[in-house]
């Protein structure tokens, strides 16, 4: 089973993988269930939290004013209060780190440009190199293995882990930062020597080889994705076939989803979600189309809002899914502002496929379980090619 694509997870080098997972996976509530503030997210509702939700709020803010009144960490003791709540989706962010949260879901992130999965034996393996990026410059190809970062080993790591590694501790390795990476490829092995950067996403890449149908691959839902998404699709020949790349997803904004999801379909549901038992539901946009042969090709990387466009276009008939079956988080945070400045972030509800299934700890089963590896594109044509035209 693939990672999960580097380019586009906030970096989170604390307080275990539990976190790391929360900022790669992140199902962002201000873009569903309300508006944290000085966001430019707008609310979805403006019904208060149940009882239960305000005591563990209560609760965790509690433990940070007592840290701060005793001279301690007041994001420590907040998080010992998250993990008493046994919340596997909570976390808590210095008012840094959820600043980098923001830039990331806006595509701007610091890091080195490595796009890298997991292979079944445990290696990382690079997967992509962005253009102009550290990386790029350092000479790192697709196909090299990545052995180390400063000096750990990354063989059998969880992919969060590794993208923690190169990104660095916060504030505390911004751009300009370096960091050592132990590379391989074939019979060489050497170490390189790079500087982090500030860079910016490309979510969305669209390839139209001309002796096969059509890939979007999107690699998170950051600002402006659902958009690209729909002027990529409207863009291509009438009848094309196309294969919806989400390996690798790593979720991002709930809107920008449920907008691309409008690529495919002709308005109705897309979601539905709960906040402390306040069900609301998620719709797509009229005017979709509905005809267009379309395969979702999927991995273990793929989580949260790319699960949720997943389930609709699968649960909806719209799209063949394709590759293994999906990393299955589909729970609902709410930010709210701590003593001192920093973030806690609380499940307060799940989402729920059109046909009413839970993503969060199941995930989505694809159609045709294959190896989402690079011969799982070829696989995708094929079932293109019995869906109908993809010229």
């Amino acid at each position: 089973m693939s990672g999960r694509d580097l380019f586009c997870q906030p970096r989170r080098p604390r307080r275990g993988a539990a976190l790391a997972f929360v900022f790669t996976g992140v199902l962002v509530a201000g873009a569903a269930t309300g508006s944290f503030p000085g966001s430019d997210r707008k609310p979805a509702s403006d019904t208060a939290r149940s009882a239960p939700s305000a005591g563990r709020q209560e609760e965790v803010a509690r433990a940070a004013a007592e840290a701060m009144e005793d001279g301690k960490s007041p994001v420590e003791a907040a998080e010992r209060a998250v993990s008493r709540s046994g919340d596997r989706w909570g976390a808590v962010y210095s008012s840094g780190e959820y600043e980098e949260l923001e830039d990331a879901l806006d595509g701007r992130y610091t890091g080195v440009g490595l796009s890298a999965r997991r292979e079944r034996d445990g290696r990382i393996e690079v997967t992509g190199v962005r253009d102009g990026s550290p990386a790029a410059e350092a000479g790192i190809r697709e196909g090299d293995r990545l052995r180390s970062v400063d000096g750990e080993r990354v063989d059998g790591r969880p992919v969060p882990e590794v993208v923690s590694l190169l990104r660095g501790d916060g504030e505390k390795d911004p751009a300009g930062t370096a960091v050592r990476l132990g590379l391989e490829r074939g019979t060489r092995a050497w170490t390189e020597t790079v500087r982090r950067a500030r860079l910016s996403t490309d979510s969305v890449t669209v390839r139209t080889p001309a002796d096969g149908p059509a890939v979007v691959r999107v690699t998170s839902f950051t600002k402006g994705v659902g958009e690209q998404v729909r002027s990529a699709v409207a863009g291509l020949p009438s009848g094309a076939g196309v294969v919806l790349d989400l390996r690798g997803n790593s979720g991002g904004l709930v809107g920008e989803a449920v907008t691309a999801a409008s690529a495919f379909l002709d308005g109705g549901l897309v979601a539905t979600y709960d906040v402390d038992g306040d069900q609301r539901a998620l719709h797509a946009e009229a005017g979709g189309d509905t005809t267009r042969p379309l395969v979702a090709l999927v991995d273990g990387g793929t989580m949260s809002a790319a699960e949720l466009l997943t389930g609709a276009l699968q649960d909806r008939g719209r799209a063949v899914v394709l590759g293994s079956r999906t990393f299955g988080k589909g729970s609902v945070q709410m930010p709210s502002r701590l003593p001192g400045g920093s973030v806690a972030e609380l499940t307060v509800g799940h989402y729920r496929t059109p046909l009413g299934r839970g993503v969060d700890g199941t995930g989505i089963t694809p159609d045709l379980e294959v190896d989402p590896g690079p011969a799982a594109l070829e696989r995708a044509r094929t079932v293109l090619s019995g869906l109908g035209p993809t010229a």
